[in-house]
């Protein structure tokens, strides 16, 4: 019978596997990496069955084609079907895991300061636009952490907006409308908190 650890080797030596084109000590150190990963979700998560632990982490084989691509191995190492996406990776993971969430976060509370500058409400749109693209291209979350972010930080805070601009509550006055954009702010932030406790390194 296989030992519950047999699931964490298997992962690892596949990853093991596909990147063999990694210098031995980088490859050593994704590994590592890897491993870490798994025993603080299981630390955080004891509950979490491993298989979805490591579904999370991502495919082996994707894994790899990514450290090859961050490591400036060359394109053919990528995983074949993975097409011109291989390489994409690499290029997203130059931007920082912070750089999204404050994209989404920040220009939302200097819009709701500076409600009377139409300006201003244009630019926060655009930057948590871009934020939330940023969010989904990026290598740090899974795509359901990915789907929960966009969700939290720009579905729910527009659609409310939108809601509250087309109804008679825009009249209730400015007390109310503070309260609203101070609870938008905290959801804001609690959810880039998470984002951020998530992230994978």
């Amino acid at each position: 019978m296989k030992s519950p650890a047999d699931p964490v080797r298997d992962y690892l030596s596949a990853v093991e596997r596909e990147a063999s084109a990694l210098p031995a000590d980088r490859r050593q150190e994704l590994l590592g990496d890897l491993a870490e990963h798994i025993e603080v979700t299981r630390a955080e998560r004891p509950d979490a069955p491993i298989g979805a632990v490591l579904t999370e982490l991502g495919d082996p084989r994707t894994i790899a084609a990514t450290a090859l691509a961050e490591a400036g191995g060359p394109a053919a190492a990528a995983p074949a079907g993975s097409g011109a996406g291989a390489g994409a990776p690499a290029r997203r993971g130059k931007v920082h895991p912070l750089v999204p969430l404050l994209m989404l976060t920040l220009p939302f509370a200097v819009a709701a300061a500076l409600t009377s500058i139409p300006v201003a409400q244009f630019s926060s749109t655009l930057f948590r636009v871009i934020g939330a693209v940023l969010l989904c291209t990026s290598v740090h979350w899974t795509s359901g952490q990915k789907i929960i972010g966009v969700l939290l930080t720009a579905v729910l805070p527009t659609t409310a907006i939108t809601i509250w601009a087309m109804s008679s509550a825009d009249s209730l006055g400015d007390t109310t409308a503070d309260v609203a954009n101070l609870a938008t702010i905290a959801l804001l932030a609690a959810t880039a908190t998470w984002l951020w406790r998530v992230r994978r390194a």
